[in-house]
């Protein structure tokens, strides 16, 4: 009799490890976002045109996308069901030191993070978020067409683009630009007026410093960018990257 219920104890255990395998696999398949768009300074009307882009790009892709403005999500039990989290032109300080705490575990552990746009006009006192999203925003000029440099062309986010891509969007200079960044693409300051940043003014990069994948583009202050082709790829190649996909 014992050996009976020791033989079905050790077979439930061998259920349930394959259930936890199986499931594990999944989210792997199907990974799942958070796109965050909490804003305590300046308000892009462009971010309800840049959720629903994202949503999109999952659709297509077969991700999972929530979208919140409630920072309470920041915990680590309910981070845990996200492979990464989108900054979407977020702007100040949007997190506490509670929620900053698990955001770090979060991305330490793995967690990917793509910052779009205005996520550079974010958290300007908190030391690793700067490490995090590359750069702090400090000043912009009107809304006008430049040209960037495309510098990799190997990576997801911008194989698809022109060596020189002309459009149209509003260009951030930058300040704290950390020297661990793996840029993607620069502005070329001699195709528009007010740019501060000389040769190297970046406005794309990569990184993996902090122990997830990071990704940020400086496009995204219009609504029309979210309806780019081009533009759409390189948010899609840059999430597929922190992916690891």
């Amino acid at each position: 009799m014992k050996r009976i219920v020791l033989l079905f104890v050790l077979s439930l255990f061998v259920l349930s490890a394959c259930n936890v395998q199986d499931t594990s696999a999944q989210d792997t398949d199907n990974p799942r976002l958070l796109v965050f768009s909490k804003t305590e300074g300046y308000r892009h009307a462009s971010i309800p045109t840049g959720v629903e882009a994202v949503r999109e790009i999952g659709e297509k892709q077969n991700y999972t996308v929530d979208h919140s403005e409630d920072a309470s999500v920041f915990t680590s039990d309910n981070l845990a069901q996200y492979n990464a989290v989108v900054f979407l032109s977020t702007t100040g300080n949007i997190l506490n030191d509670k929620q900053q705490k698990a955001f770090e575990n979060f991305v330490a552990e793995g967690g990917g993070f793509v910052g779009i746009h205005a996520a550079s006009d974010t958290e300007y006192e908190w030391p690793w978020y700067n490490k995090l999203v590359g750069a702090y925003f400090e000043s912009h000029p009107k809304v006008q067409e430049a040209t960037i440099t495309v510098l990799d062309k190997d990576h997801a986010s911008t194989n698809h683009l022109p060596r020189q891509w002309s459009v149209t969007d509003e260009w951030y200079n930058f300040k704290s630009i950390q020297p661990h960044l793996n840029v993607l693409a620069n502005l070329d300051e001699s195709s528009y007026e007010g740019g501060k940043n000389g040769e190297n003014h970046p406005i794309a990069w990569y990184h993996e410093t902090l122990g997830g994948r990071a990704f940020y583009t400086g496009r995204g202050h219009t609504e029309e960018s979210f309806s780019e082709p081009l533009f759409r790829e390189h948010i899609l190649g840059g999430i597929e990257y922190v992916l690891g996909r």
